[in-house]
């Protein structure tokens, strides 16, 4: 996946556990591991600035994104298919 998450890194820098983080943020142990690993499919803005408050972060410090190799298909490989008029 291109988005990378990187709360295990901020977890690490306010030497806290997924519990704790967890438990300020009103989700669940499970439910935040499974965005830890990058297993979610979407994050809602509301715990993304949970994170952000709770870890004194910014979205950047959490996600980032990372060209995948060999695909060719993300939007600017497709806009250089698109012939000029």
């Amino acid at each position: 996946m291109p988005i990378a998450v990187d709360i295990d890194v901020m977890l690490a820098r306010r030497k806290m556990s997924v519990g704790e983080l967890a438990d300020r943020i009103g989700i669940t142990p499970a439910n935040l591991a499974v965005l830890k690993n990058g297993r979610a499919k979407a994050v809602r803005f509301t715990t993304l600035a949970a994170l952000c408050e709770v870890l004194d972060c910014q979205p950047g410090d959490l996600l980032r994104w990372e060209a995948e190799e060999g695909t060719g298909s993300g939007p600017l490989d497709r806009l250089a298919e698109v012939p000029d008029s």
